[in-house]
């Protein structure tokens, strides 16, 4: 990748997208000041949204928010460019850490955000949006809920602006319940509730594809470090792993041998079973994270006992059905309910794979999270439960991978089949692989692809943060 040299320090200019002020852009803005990098143009997701609904033009949104930062601050004169080495942030690393957004009033990354109001590099920047070289970074839409009423409302029939669905990966699957989308914008909060997911997901690929187009034509030299093509196929569980499994990588097996057979509800779910003499599988909802929409459902095959191991949380409020995540694991052996959860999930788009049970350490079942950016793996980190769902959010317990005792082979197998699995998308640059190993040995699988999921506390790895590293492999491209 080309790279301007200013004062014999090489600097790349980015475009991060993304919900400003929340820890993964305040992390990447972290990792730039670290290697001595421009900061980054956050350009937020609700402001995308306004400009598709308008009719606007990506570049003019680019180009009015750095008037904005003129006209908003008085720029002193001579102000100098901030120092910037890993030592000037090393007061903000314990922040970091902390998994707490850093205050961006009083500290050194503040003045680093600042340094976009340096007019010698305002002018830069400007320039280079044409002309490049610049970089593109897509950040995670979420825990924003201004952004999640945008996109469910982009997601509409009636949506206004861009309504083109061309990266939705299996549009003719992708339905779900659907809310007008003047609606849509006047939701009321509701912590944990799982809202219209599907529509969700297609007012995100429309978003994507709106940003895919734009640059193409106005940022010709604007370069994706995960191609928006290839984080909606990430993100859609059921392609994502017929993906896979097409390319060679090890993935548990999808239960239906086909799209069209993917089951719709509890009755077509179980039916699927029985003909397959399955009796576990993992439900999960086409399109969710952090275990959300997952389900470990499993039946007794001669007493028709049932039980659903999920966060879903299901209530009745003023006549309606409330779907949310209660952001702990129940386990559910009513049969009523159980129904309920699974036909709700079918409804959005469901994801069904072989049970594939997990090897133990300690006595809890364990998969890992392993970060791979541009060919090499990085930080890793091992979840563990006594559950069948490992994810951290559920207060599971983490150990680093080279405190788990694993030999070296199974630890290179982990490794080789995350590198297998990001090697599948070869328009992106990093992912964060979930990598189960099975009971009983063989080969490791890759349960899941995370497009964002570089966002790794307390781990290091050649003395470095996630966010760091990542960066450090993104400048080393030629």
């Amino acid at each position: 990748m080309a790279l301007s040299v200013t004062d014999g320090v090489m600097r790349s200019y980015t475009i991060l997208f993304g919900n400003p002020g929340n820890k993964r852009t305040t992390g990447w803005q972290q990792a730039l000041q670290y290697h001595g990098q421009p900061a980054a143009m956050e350009v937020p997701y609700i402001r995308l949204l306004q400009a598709i609904r308008a009719g606007d033009r990506l570049i003019d949104l680019l180009e009015s928010l750095i008037r904005r930062q003129d006209n908003r601050r008085l720029i002193q004169a001579g102000a100098s460019f901030p120092s910037m080495n890993k030592h000037s942030v090393a007061g903000n690393e314990k922040a970091a850490e902390s998994g707490h957004p850093v205050s961006l009033e009083d500290n050194e990354w503040s003045n680093h955000r600042m340094h976009m109001d340096n007019i010698a590099e305002k002018q830069v920047l400007t320039a280079n949006l044409r002309s490049g070289p610049l970089t593109l970074r897509l950040d995670a839409p979420g825990e924003n809920i201004a952004v999640e009423r945008g996109l469910i409302a982009l997601g509409a029939d009636d949506a206004e602006g861009w309504t083109n669905d061309d990266l939705l990966p299996l549009p003719d699957h992708t339905q779900g319940s659907s809310i007008a989308a003047a609606l849509a914008r006047r939701l009321e909060p509701y912590h944990g509730r799982v809202l219209y997911p599907a529509q969700w997901f297609r007012g995100w690929c429309r978003l994507l594809s709106w940003l895919r187009a734009e640059v193409q034509r106005d940022l010709p030299c604007g370069r994706w470090m995960n191609d928006p093509v290839e984080a909606a196929l990430m993100f859609d569980k059921r392609r994502c792993s017929n993906w896979l499994d097409q390319a060679g990588v090890n993935v548990p097996n999808a239960l239906a041998p086909s799209v069209e057979e993917i089951p719709s509800s509890y009755d077509s779910l179980r039916q699927l079973m029985e003909q397959q003499k399955i009796h576990r599988v993992f439900v999960k909802l086409f399109c969710g994270s952090g275990a959300s929409g997952v389900i470990a459902y499993q039946y007794h095959p001669r007493t028709g006992a049932e039980i659903a191991s999920t966060t879903v949380g299901i209530e009745q409020w003023n006549g309606e059905t409330i779907i949310y995540n209660s952001g702990r694991l129940r386990r559910y052996t009513d049969h009523g309910t159980i129904r309920r959860i699974i036909d709700w999930v079918g409804q959005e788009g469901m994801h069904v794979e072989r049970w594939i049970s997990k090897d133990m350490l300690d006595g809890k079942a364990y998969d890992i999270r392993q970060l791979v950016c541009g060919g090499q793996a990085g930080h890793a980190v091992v979840r563990l439960s006594r559950t069948p769902i490992t994810n951290l959010h559920l207060r599971n317990e983490r150990m680093l991978l080279e405190q788990t005792g694993l030999s070296a082979a199974i630890r290179e197998n982990i490794q080789a089949t995350a590198l297998a699995g990001l090697a599948a998308f070869p328009g992106s640059f990093c992912a964060g692989m979930d990598v189960l190993v099975p009971a009983g040995g063989g080969m490791p699988l890759i349960a899941d692809v995370n497009p964002f999921g570089d966002l790794l506390y307390y781990v290091q790895h050649q003395e470095m943060g996630a966010y760091e590293w990542e960066l450090a492999r993104w400048l080393e491209r030629k």
